[in-house]
């Protein structure tokens, strides 16, 4: 007897740490995850499989005695043997080319061995020969969605989702697929999307968390708080639902109610990454690197080939003054992405607090060669105070002139800056520049820097007599 399959997903993968940030609620999460495959045998019974409509029944007598491998295969799907199974659906395809059912179950094998080219091209070839199947259009949608052709992805989507003959239940999962890659673009769409699935199948746990996540996208937190608490009171131990209620909970800087939540949650799921580093990361924002970095220790060790969680713990090392393991972080981190402009300036800035500060100004050169990379001005601005602090201490006066005035385009002068550019128009005897300038640091500074105070006052003396 042949054997229908329906190709699924197992979710699996950490979630990236500050929800970039945002990918675990974008068109990745759930069903384009990428992960192990199984199958779900469908229709299979002591009696006939139920078959798709131009295909024949390869438990006939007659049919399994002029072509055997069906049984064979089928028998080699039952036991998961995808390797087998794909040397006989392929001997299949080759005598049956327009026959839907070999090639969709050659294609679905195909997926399971991780061959998405050949798994698409005999998606393709399937619905071909049979157009209006609503399996491999499913299939093909959800392939084309984990490999990033998101916009063909959907066209193979909304046909499944609409074919009337197709199982309830698969058309819903083709409408949930579809409000997953509508969530981001188009939350209406995915609104409606979601209510079509729901008409077609009970309500799951992620389409309450999906309802809570749209209504974010919509700027409805009171209605987001209220579907994560309903997942939660439904759940209490539902990682994910507990992870968007914080993250719900941080932008409305309700940091105790996240906090309690998230201690809680960690005690239940210690080893849960999203949980772990929203745990730390609050524990930074609080200034306390202690707490934080044996919850990100562990993590690293855990998943040291997570980007995020390195650059968390490089951070955290920085806050906590151990330079010295910040810095092997930052150059792997550099090495891996060497045009991000935010680990230069990241690596630049450990260095000049570790006093290295003529093997921070090439790196801070480059950091800032391109404002439009840098995510928003004011992280540039930053990158060229940095730039400006060690090209004063490799004594570059005039590139700290040059770093200053990029910096006023995006950001306000501060009084460590005033005094930076004192000190430059100083060494470069400029003297109404730098008079001027230390008169404007001594005025803001006001006892908070003694000792560049004393110095100030020293060169303003020293400069009265130059005049």
């Amino acid at each position: 007897m042949f054997l229908r399959l329906c190709t699924v997903k197992s979710s699996g993968g950490a979630s990236s740490v500050h929800h970039k940030n945002q990918s675990r609620r974008r068109t990745g999460r759930l069903l384009l995850r990428s992960g192990a495959l199984a199958f779900v045998l469908l229709s299979v019974s002591s009696g006939y499989a139920q078959l798709p409509a131009g295909t024949r029944d390869a438990s006939s007598p007659s049919e399994a005695q002029q072509d055997p491998l069906r049984s064979q295969a089928a028998d080699a799907l039952a036991k998961q043997d995808y390797t087998t199974a794909a040397k006989l659906l392929t001997t299949l395809a080759e005598k049956n080319p327009k026959d839907p059912q070999i090639l969709y179950n050659l294609a679905s094998v195909q997926d399971a061995l991780n061959q998405p080219a050949d798994a698409e091209a005999t998606y393709r070839r399937a619905i071909a020969a049979g157009p209006n199947l609503l399996e491999p259009h499913l299939a093909l949608g959800l392939l084309l969605a984990r490999t990033g052709k998101i916009a063909e992805a959907h066209a193979e989507l909304a046909t499944a989702s609409v074919i009337p003959s197709g199982d309830a239940a698969l058309r819903a999962r083709a409408y949930r697929a579809l409000a997953r890659i509508d969530q981001a673009s188009n939350s209406g769409a995915a609104s409606e999307e979601l209510l079509a699935a729901l008409k077609l199948s009970p309500e799951t746990p992620d389409d309450i968390l999906l309802t809570g996540e749209l209504a974010e996208t919509n700027n409805d937190p009171a209605s987001a708080e209220a579907a994560y608490r309903r997942l939660l009171t439904a759940d209490p131990s539902n990682a994910q639902a507990t992870a968007a209620l914080v993250h719900l909970l941080l932008a409305q800087k309700k940091s105790d109610q996240a906090e309690s939540l998230l201690t809680a949650a960690v005690e239940k799921h210690p080893d849960d990454p999203t949980l772990n580093s929203q745990l730390a990361s609050l524990y930074e924002s609080q200034n306390q690197p202690q707490k934080a970095l044996p919850i990100v220790e562990k993590l690293h060790a855990a998943h040291p080939e997570d980007a995020a969680v390195t650059r968390l713990l490089a951070r955290l090392y920085v806050r906590d003054r151990q330079f010295e393991k910040a810095l092997p972080l930052y150059v792997a981190l550099v090495s891996a992405s060497p045009h991000d402009p935010t680990l230069l300036d990241d690596q630049g800035d450990t260095l000049i607090r570790m006093r290295r500060s003529a093997e921070a100004e090439p790196l801070l050169q480059r950091a800032i060669a391109d404002p439009e990379a840098f995510p928003n001005p004011e992280a540039y601005g930053v990158a060229a105070s940095h730039l400006a602090f060690a090209a004063s201490s490799n004594n570059h006066p005039e590139l700290v002139l040059q770093a200053l005035e990029l910096r006023a385009k995006v950001l306000p002068p501060s009084t460590s800056t005033i005094f930076l550019a004192a000190t430059a128009h100083d060494k470069l005897h400029q003297v109404k520049e730098a008079s001027d300038l230390y008169k404007q640091f001594l005025a803001a500074a006001k006892g908070q820097f003694p000792d560049e105070e004393w110095e100030a006052k020293h060169r303003l003396s020293a400069l009265e007599h130059m005049k």
